[in-house]
């Protein structure tokens, strides 16, 4: 008797203990989990939070969803005043405004000096709507792979900076855009351009503009 009664507390103290042990490592993974979604919230908030791009807009052609900044160069202020007034003129210039558009693309998407961080993407204003987030994810993942934050504005990096621009050939044309099985009349722009300072930067593409509803998008870049 005395044995089987031994035996039998011993069961139930294993038993005890067991049950114990496999609340302590419950309760360790939950912590453990806590503190990893915890890290995970402040790391997605601090990520989000670079992405954010703070810039003040001085200028706005009204309905074309096209912007000047306190940080635009020069010359991208020289086409864009050049656009602003075809645009708001009696008679728009079709050619001379796909022009327009494909230069201010490339001075703005080359000209990285002025921008705050990776994120800080350049010539999304002129990216045709369903294609800008993969260019976006593309140009974070090549061209501004490496622009250090500079939202303290004490970056030391050198950084290419657009100082002119020229179209050496503009071939009119027709590009479909296969998600919608439809195409638009378009252009074909060879460009070259200039920096202030070489750092090897591309220097010479070519940029496809389409008409959509009398509205200009940059639908590739080669």
């Amino acid at each position: 008797m005395g044995k089987k009664k031994d035996n039998k507390d011993n069961e139930v103290k294993e038993a005890s203990n067991t049950k114990k042990y496999v609340l302590f490592c419950l309760v360790i993974i939950v912590v453990i989990s806590l503190i990893g979604f915890v890290a995970y919230k402040i790391l997605a908030v601090k990520e989000d939070e670079e992405k954010k791009v703070y810039k003040v807009n001085e200028s706005e052609i009204k309905g074309y969803g096209i912007f000047i900044d306190d940080s635009d160069t020069k010359l991208y202020r020289e086409e864009f005043d050049k656009l602003k007034v075809n645009l708001e003129s009696s008679e728009v210039n079709y050619d001379e405004y796909a022009e327009s558009v494909a230069k201010m693309f490339i001075i703005d998407l080359y000209t990285i000096k002025n921008k705050i961080n990776k994120y800080d993407v350049g010539g999304i204003d002129f990216i045709y709507p369903t294609i800008k987030q993969n260019y976006i994810d593309n140009v974070d993942d090549t061209i501004y792979k490496y622009v250090e934050d500079n939202s303290n504005g004490e970056r030391s990096q050198n950084l290419p900076v657009v100082k002119s621009i020229e179209v050496l050939e503009n071939t009119k044309g027709k590009f479909k855009i296969n998600s919608e099985n439809k195409e638009y009349d378009s252009y074909v722009f060879k460009i070259k351009w200039e920096y202030s300072f070489d750092l090897g930067y591309d220097e010479a593409g070519e940029v496809i503009v389409i008409n959509k509803d009398n509205k200009m998008y940059v639908v590739e870049k080669n």
